[in-house]
């Protein structure tokens, strides 16, 4: 299966993280450990359920039972597989 960014994932889709990384230039450390603190950790099921004005955003997202905001450089990070 081909994953691809959460930012790409259409709105209801279904999803499982596939990893957890950035671009150092881009992406801070703290960053990456904050979203695997949250749950953001490989295999867990999530729903993308809707992006802010213009389709960006924050983006809200469901993993477990905890519904989240992200903003577009934090939901890069995430490499899905869709469900």
């Amino acid at each position: 299966m081909t994953s691809m960014r959460l930012t790409d994932l259409p709105i209801g889709a279904h999803a499982h993280v596939a990893r957890v990384s950035g671009n150092p230039s881009h992406t801070s450390d703290t960053t990456l450990d904050r979203l695997g603190e949250l749950g953001f950790i490989p295999g867990e099921p999530l729903q993308l359920l809707r992006r802010g004005p213009g389709g960006r955003e924050p983006l809200a997202v469901v993993i477990g039972e905890t519904m989240f905001a992200l903003r577009w450089l934090e939901a890069h990070c995430v490499e899905v597989n869709p469900a």
